[in-house]
């Protein structure tokens, strides 16, 4: 059977966001297996010994949780994008099975990761959600390829807000940052503009 994931922040001790994982994972079981009932990530608990740590909690799930697993977070340095046209990858769920964007990984060539563009708007990297920077405010693509949970948050918030993103307009932002349940925009480095090509 078709399996998703949820990667879920355990930081400061507590989990964070997990109305929005819920949700999202709820949604996705709704319209992929046509699931009616509600599962809860209420009951997730840290392994002892990792309470004062940032953890990543991996949950794999289809119509019923499967597995949950727990690791210690490691940030991956990123500070080169390269430009990838993909009009056809699907990435609408978090599925498990990410075949279609490590394949597009592998045209980064000398880049540290890839900033899909599909129908001539960027959208993500394989990894992240992406944000940009212009006179003290911040971006988001209006159509990613995963609606992250952090990135939803910072919508709530008005932290970031939506906009259409093409190739050519990125000269007119001043940074870049990439954001997922585990990269705040606070904690991520800034990736130059010139750095994606």
């Amino acid at each position: 059977m078709l399996q998703l994931i949820e990667s879920i922040c355990f930081e400061n001790g507590a989990f964070q966001r997990i109305p929005l994982h819920e949700e999202r994972m709820n949604h996705s079981r709704h319209l992929l297996f046509g699931s009616q009932d509600q599962l809860s990530l209420e009951h997730l608990s840290i392994p002892e010994g990792l309470q004062h740590q940032k953890i990543k909690c991996r949950v794999t799930y289809s119509v019923v949780l499967e597995r949950i697993e727990y690791e210690v977070y490691s940030n991956k340095q990123i500070k080169s994008l390269k430009l990838v046209k993909a009009d056809l990858v699907d990435y609408t769920f978090k599925y498990k099975n990410r075949d279609s964007l490590n394949r597009l990984l592998d045209l980064r060539g000398t880049a540290d990761e890839i900033l899909i563009v599909q129908n001539g708007k960027i959208t993500d990297t394989s990894f992240t959600n992406i944000v940009f920077l212009k006179d003290g405010t911040w971006y988001s693509p209006e159509y990613p390829l995963l609606a992250g949970t952090r990135r939803a948050d910072y919508l709530q918030k008005k932290l970031i807000f939506p906009q259409i993103i093409r190739p050519e307009d990125l000269y007119l932002f001043e940074e870049a940052r990439l954001i997922n349940s585990m990269r705040s925009l606070e904690d991520a480095e800034p990736i130059q503009i010139s750095a994606i090509f």
